[in-house]
């Protein structure tokens, strides 16, 4: 059995503005054990990278963060910030979704890596930046002495995601939290990177929390899943049941609305509709007015994670009965078919 490295238990951060309060995530709950790889998906606005900054301490003061998370048994939402800044980076390493503003465009690459690691070690510089070539032909830099005096500008935009896993890795963490690390870049880089994230997360021991609102990068990557709609996780289980047998209507709308390979000029089938405000959330489930199985309960009564009809796999849906008596819950959301 792997060691539990990381425990969250109803985590929730708000944000107060002129309009109200922004309930930006409502009690998320998760595990993470060694070399585990949860991924957290949903769609933009969901609360995904809002909940990872939280963990790694990077949210303004005036967010309002409350629930529990357990670092190796440590309460990280407690920390002092001498303590939270040696947890960050050593412990938790992020990577960023735009590595170009992630970098100072003003310092090479190789000292900004090499900053990373003397900021958590006292060595001299010149060890710190043979530190920094080290990690840099690690995630696949050629000719890593030489770029590692290159400027952020002067690398394309996949070596300049490597260079960022490079400095998530650089102190070794236990954890790496991978926030839309494919972002923005073309379809063969993406598939190099992913590989080289867990190449690197093998040789580090790494566990890795991958948030995306790809499925298909979660496929071949991740162990759970975390599906997050409207602040809060409505969906939680092996990564082969949330392909095979989803229990919640909104994982079965993403799953639904990849286009297939031999879908060319054929019908898309989207989930219609926007997610709703955070600000004025509307009573009940708050994937309601999008759902295909709407009930009058579901107006009126939001739904808890509970258990499911399969083993470790958790639901908040009213009708996750009638998802699994489905032989292709995907075909929920068929006649919402729009052209391609």
């Amino acid at each position: 059995m792997s060691e539990e490295i990381l425990n969250v238990n109803g985590l929730s951060v708000a944000f107060p503005t002129e309009d109200g309060m922004v309930e930006a995530v409502r009690g998320v709950s998760y595990t993470l054990n060694e070399r585990d790889v949860l991924a957290i998906v949903g769609e933009s606005g969901s609360g995904k990278s809002v909940a990872a900054m939280a963990l790694m301490g990077l949210l303004p003061k005036y967010a309002q963060i409350s629930g529990d998370v357990r670092y190796r048994g440590e309460d990280v939402l407690a920390m002092t910030p001498k303590r939270s800044r040696a947890l960050r980076g050593q412990n938790i390493a992020m990577i960023f979704q735009d590595p170009m503003t992630a970098m100072n465009p003003v310092y090479t690459v190789g000292d900004q890596l090499a900053e990373a690691y003397r900021s958590h070690h006292r060595v001299e510089r010149k060890i710190a930046l043979a530190r920094a070539v080290e990690m840099l032909d690690r995630v696949g830099i050629p000719q890593a002495k030489d770029r590692a005096r290159s400027y952020p500008h002067e690398f394309s935009g996949g070596m300049r995601q490597r260079a960022m896993i490079a400095m998530a890795i650089i102190n070794s963490p236990d954890i790496i939290i991978a926030d839309e690390p494919t972002t923005a870049l073309d379809v063969t880089v993406q598939a190099q990177i992913l590989e080289t994230l867990i190449e690197v997360k093998d040789s580090v021991n790494a566990a890795v929390i991958l948030i995306t609102h790809d499925l298909g990068v979660v496929a071949g990557m991740a162990h759970r899943v975390l599906v997050m709609y409207a602040g809060r996780g409505v969906e939680r289980a092996e990564v082969e049941d949330i392909y095979k047998r989803p229990r919640m209507p909104y994982t079965a709308g993403l799953l639904g609305s990849i286009p297939a390979l031999d879908s060319a000029g054929g019908k898309l089938h989207p989930i219609t509709g926007a997610p709703p405000s955070l600000i004025n959330l509307p009573p009940g489930c708050p994937f309601s007015t999008r759902c295909p199985l709407v009930t009058e309960r579901c107006q009126t009564e939001e739904p808890e994670l509970a258990p499911t009809d399969l083993a470790h796999h958790e639901v908040a849906c009213h009708n996750w009965e009638k998802v699994a008596e489905s032989a292709d819950p995907t075909l929920l959301f068929r006649s919402k078919a729009v052209d391609a």
